[in-house]
């Protein structure tokens, strides 16, 4: 099914036209005496008023009409205001105006298998109002249906949190870019039904209950391993830079068993989480 334009007039013309052919047949008929072929006039009369009647429709801002005829598809009228359409025509709404739907947290497994809780919101509006008519039993229905299908695939694709490899794309970190690759998907799952996709985003996302505390302790000590690391990284560099300096301005001759010691006693200074006590060497005492 393809949107198309339906026939329409004024509708305020229809509404003045009807009244005029009532009224011709009230005068009509109050006029004539007799009972016979006479009144066929004003019977054809009133129920041509009757007939563009039957068209009136009145069509609000960012609202659709879809006409049928016996069954037929004749058209939509997407222009507000009054209008006389083809008479005796079933007129269905659609509304054109941006809806927001809100899934419900879904409890799905990531990449890596682990169960998660994700929602997200969907936020589209109908762009071809024969296509949410006809093609779909429930355009709405099937937008929230289809919605959840798509959220379920996105979360499968991806994990929840990288903690070995960084550089790759996960639900946590790339909360954008899978926004992205989800409107896209849900536009191709939505197509069918006559609508449009502005725009899908994660609004909840969290290990489900069962591995919260795991997950939770994982990640703190995944943490706690890159702070050692960056501090590790920082003493080697502060260690390296001392001893080339003490070399290069001659404060003091260090062999190879005075650096050793040199470092190992610089490494536990810097790296010591609590406070080290300096040792001053003063030379023995006689």
């Amino acid at each position: 099914m393809q949107e198309k334009p339906a026939l329409k007039l004024n509708g305020y013309l229809g509404i003045i036209v009807s009244l005029l052919l009532i009224g011709l047949a009230a005068f009509l008929f109050i006029s004539t005496d007799s009972v016979g072929p006479a009144l066929i006039i004003p019977v054809l009369l009133i129920i041509a008023a009757i007939l563009i009647l039957s068209g009136i429709t009145i069509v609000q801002p960012n609202e659709a009409k879809v006409l049928t005829l016996f069954g037929t598809y004749v058209g939509v009228i997407r222009e507000q205001g009054l209008w006389v359409a083809i008479p005796l025509t079933i007129k269905s709404r659609v509304s054109l105006r941006v809806i927001n739907f809100n899934s419900e947290k879904l409890k799905v497994n990531d990449l890596e298998g682990n169960p998660i809780e994700i929602a997200a919101v969907v936020v589209y509006k109908v762009s071809d109002s024969a296509k949410a008519t006809f093609d779909v039993e429930d355009y709405e229905e099937f937008v929230q249906i289809q919605s959840e299908t798509g959220i379920r695939h996105i979360a499968s694709q991806y994990a929840y949190d990288h903690f070995e490899k960084e550089t790759d794309m996960s639900l946590r970190k790339n909360s954008d870019e899978i926004a992205d690759f989800l409107a896209q998907d849900l536009q191709s799952r939505l197509a069918v039904a006559g609508v449009d996709v502005i725009e899908a985003r994660i609004m909840h996302l969290a290990y489900a209950s069962e591995v919260a505390s795991a997950m939770l302790q994982r990640q703190q000590a995944q943490a706690v391993l890159s702070a050692r690391k960056v501090i590790v990284d920082g003493a080697v560099g502060l260690v390296k830079s001392a001893i080339e300096q003490l070399a290069d301005e001659g404060v003091v001759e260090l062999d190879d068993d005075k650096k050793a010691q040199m470092v190992n006693n610089l490494m536990v200074a810097i790296v010591s989480e609590k406070g080290t006590q300096p040792v001053i060497n003063t030379g023995s005492i006689h």
